[in-house]
């Protein structure tokens, strides 16, 4: 690694330890938001609600208002996903704001774009975070994210990329191979870049337990990556085993998910629940939302939030409830389909 590489390393955990200790020291703002500026992927992954083919990318001026909004209600984590953020004509200036407004800048990206050039310009945007998930070997009907097509863009990111990256193999989901999920993670850390395995949820974000071959992968996975792969995802040992999980989702409080239409939901898999728009969200909706237990949590899958909702676990008991989907909350889940 580079001595630039080595700097910027060292001040992104600075600030990410920052981040951290603000977040213990007052829990009435959010920790981490997932802000969509398209829908549209250029892939069609058979698990994923994600995406669709044809919406255009939400306007630069409309997605810098929704940014600054977040870092007035004191937002410490910003990450671009979608659909596809490499497919947003303006994505380079929505990252420099992110970072203006004192946030750290990720992104969720399946990577078929990248090319030197454009991860120069990721650098120089001053993004902080990339995570590519990459789901088997060999492409196929369930994922064309695959290592296969994907490695020599891999190389490109150890080569070029002044930022974290983060490649995540999965199980579950109707991935053919689980042992591919073991040679991409073995490949990653060849590569220099961290690694970690997920298990892929249902279309609603629920619980599915993993096969005894998708267990044996994930425990081999999880030992081989043991020094990068995150403390904070204990929860996906009761998933692995069809069990659920007793926390406290902090979601709509520490965790916001902005969907396209600037509307925030608890998450990916709960869209539709609270949709408030952002521009009308206050400080008194993440304190409230922090306090409210959703039934849904005990068989979440969503890993994101569980790590958020961690800093909080040990205190502040939630006081109040609520039934994502029952009458009177939300108006359905906004699932958007490819047509």
């Amino acid at each position: 690694m580079s001595a630039k590489r080595r700097l910027k390393a060292v001040t992104r955990k600075l600030r990410e330890l920052g981040s951290i200790g603000s977040a213990l020291a007052s829990t009435g703002h959010p920790y981490m938001a997932h802000i969509v500026p398209m829908r549209r992927c250029n892939l069609a992954c058979a698990y994923c609600n994600e995406y669709d083919d044809f919406s255009d990318p939400v306007p630069l001026d409309e997605m810098l208002r929704r940014i600054d909004h977040l870092g007035r209600l004191g937002t410490s984590v910003i990450t671009i996903s979608g659909g596809e953020p490499l497919l947003h004509p303006d994505l380079d200036q929505i990252i420099t704001r992110i970072r203006k407004t004192g946030a750290i800048a990720g992104m969720i990206t399946n990577g078929y774009l990248l090319m030197p050039d454009r991860i120069q310009r990721l650098n120089k945007a001053g993004l902080d975070h990339m995570q590519i998930s990459i789901d088997n070997v060999m492409p196929d009907d369930v994922s064309k994210k695959s290592l296969k097509v994907l490695d020599k863009k891999l190389q490109m990111l150890a080569e070029h990329a002044d930022f974290h990256v983060n490649i995540n193999s999965v199980v579950g989901g109707g991935i053919a191979n689980p042992n591919d999920a073991l040679t991409v993670s073995e490949r990653a850390l060849a590569l220099g870049f961290s690694s970690t395995i997920g298990i892929i949820h249902d279309g609603s974000g629920q619980l599915k337990p993993l096969g005894e071959a998708e267990r044996t992968v994930w425990d081999k996975v999880r030992k081989l990556t043991r020094r990068s792969y995150s403390r904070f995802n204990h929860f996906q040992e009761a998933i692995a085993n069809g069990k659920t999980n007793d926390w406290r989702c902090r979601a709509g409080g520490r965790y916001l998910y902005v969907c396209e239409n600037g509307l925030v939901h608890y998450c990916s898999q709960q869209r539709g629940y609270p949709a408030t728009p952002l521009a009308d969200y206050t400080t008194a909706d993440v304190k409230r939302e922090f306090l409210t237990e959703k039934s849904c949590a005990p068989s979440c899958t969503i890993s994101c939030v569980h790590q958020v909702s961690y800093i909080d676990h040990w205190r502040a008991p939630q006081i109040s409830s609520v039934t994502p989907g029952a009458s009177g909350h939300g108006a359905g889940p906004e699932l958007v389909q490819i047509r």
